[in-house]
């Protein structure tokens, strides 16, 4: 049964691809914009649901995620241009943020809404390391300024949870919900 990724983001679709996951890809268009006063796991949770509502609709099931980087009130999307990568790797540096994926699977009206955190512990660092990561580029388009599947690993000491998670899909309980929904083959 083929899957429906309401997502641009080539991340996740190397992880399910990776996993054999026969999909078709069709970004959701929705504006990510945080309600005021709403906590960062709402946030994620919330614009899973919309996006899989917007390309939902259908006898396919619908798989939509959006990540968040963040604090317990502080979210740090992608940066607007480099001045703004640093100033969110300066304010993670040395410290534990939290990464949160929201993550919805749809069929028509039948919806399961769920999210996974993982806690990231950034080494302290250098202005000059902060700025020789900046121009690599690779933290452009990515929340938090960072990716922990590239050069972006060489910030991180520590992580607790689902490294997949960080990448952008916690992809052992997305595998599990995919396999009780009959979508893919049991997991082991």
């Amino acid at each position: 049964m083929s899957l429906i990724l309401a997502s641009g983001s080539p991340r996740r679709r190397m992880l399910l691809t990776t996993c054999g996951i026969p999909l078709t890809v069709s970004p959701a268009d929705i504006p990510e914009i945080r309600q005021p006063g709403e906590p960062p796991v709402d946030f994620a949770r919330r614009l899973a649901g919309e996006k899989a509502s917007a390309v939902g609709g259908s006898a396919a099931w619908v798989l939509a995620a959006d990540t968040v980087v963040h604090t317990e009130t502080d979210i740090f999307g992608k940066p607007a241009d480099d001045a703004d990568a640093a100033r969110i790797l300066r304010a993670l540096s040395g410290r534990w943020h939290s990464v949160t994926t929201g993550w919805c699977l749809r069929q028509g009206r039948q919806q399961a809404l769920h999210h996974a955190t993982t806690r990231v512990r950034f080494r302290t660092l250098s202005e000059v390391e902060i700025a020789g990561y900046i121009a690599t580029g690779e933290g452009r388009d990515k929340a938090g300024s960072y990716g922990i599947q590239g050069i972006g690993a060489v910030l991180v000491a520590e992580l607790e949870g689902s490294y997949t998670n960080v990448v952008g899909l916690p992809l052992e309980a997305v595998l599990s919900a995919l396999a009780a929904h009959g979508i893919i083959g049991v997991t082991t």
